[in-house]
């Protein structure tokens, strides 16, 4: 169901991680792995960019692990807007972040929107809508750039207190259906333990190619995947069972 010997989410010391390009392609190559995708943050202010990919083409001319050359944007407006850095050239893949949740007054950090849910000031059915609206609006308007990713599903909603199985269905659906008009791979993040398995089963029944994403911010994570074995193996187990029954 998950290729492990790709790793599609890790990042450097160019943005949040601690290690650098070579390093991690080091443990890549230790790890057994044939693909390494890079997603560094970045955002309008990021002056990095080309040196980073210039690291990851220089990179790429001394191993025989396959190196994309990818950025993680967040989504940051009502209407899917990105903070993309200047310049998107050299890129082959985004990964879409949802970090803050866009709203008409403002962006919300998910501290402040569990906050707003605990004191009844928001619905957490709004709060999914939110998220679900955004993030479909988000990987329409980046794949018009670039092959998308979507990091971390359904992370903000975690973090503001608000469990996968409080996702309605028709929401579920909308979502999915979205990544799959777009062609949106769905990343399964080992750091995050996301998304879950309701979610990769969805994934899976409409034909969306998942991921194996450590999310590494050091060498040793790279290429490690308990729980995306695990949820993976559930999600197995669980079609082979209603396989048999049919």
């Amino acid at each position: 169901m998950i290729d492990l010997s790709a790793d599609g989410h890790v990042h450097t010391a160019f943005s949040s991680g601690r290690d650098s390009v070579s390093v991690l392609v080091a443990a890549a190559e230790q790890a057994g792995l044939t693909e390494l995708t890079f997603a560094d943050r970045v955002g309008p202010d990021t002056s990095w960019l080309p040196p980073y990919l210039a690291s990851i083409q220089r990179a790429q001319q001394r191993t025989d692990v396959v190196l994309r050359r990818g950025v993680e944007v967040e989504a940051i407006g009502i209407d899917g807007w990105l903070a993309f850095p200047s310049d998107l050239g050299g890129l082959e893949v985004i990964s879409v972040g949802l970090n803050r949740l866009p709203l008409p007054a403002g962006l919300l950090s998910p501290d402040a929107v569990r906050g707003l849910v605990d004191n009844g000031t928001m619905r957490a059915l709004d709060v999914i809508d939110q998220v679900v609206t955004v993030t479909a609006l988000a990987v329409e308007r980046v794949s018009r750039y670039a092959p998308t990713r979507l990091a971390r599903p359904l992370d903000f909603l975690a973090r503001a207190g608000i469990d996968e199985s409080a996702v309605p269905d028709a929401a579920l659906a909308d979502l999915v259906g979205a990544l799959r008009a777009n062609g949106t791979v769905v990343e399964v993040s080992e750091r995050h333990r996301l998304p879950g398995a309701r979610l990769v089963r969805a994934c899976v029944e409409q034909g969306i190619r998942l991921v194996a994403a450590s999310d590494a911010v050091r060498a040793g994570e790279v290429g490690v995947f308990r729980y995306v074995r695990e949820v993976s193996a559930a999600v197995s187990a669980e079609a082979s069972t209603a396989s048999a029954a049919c």
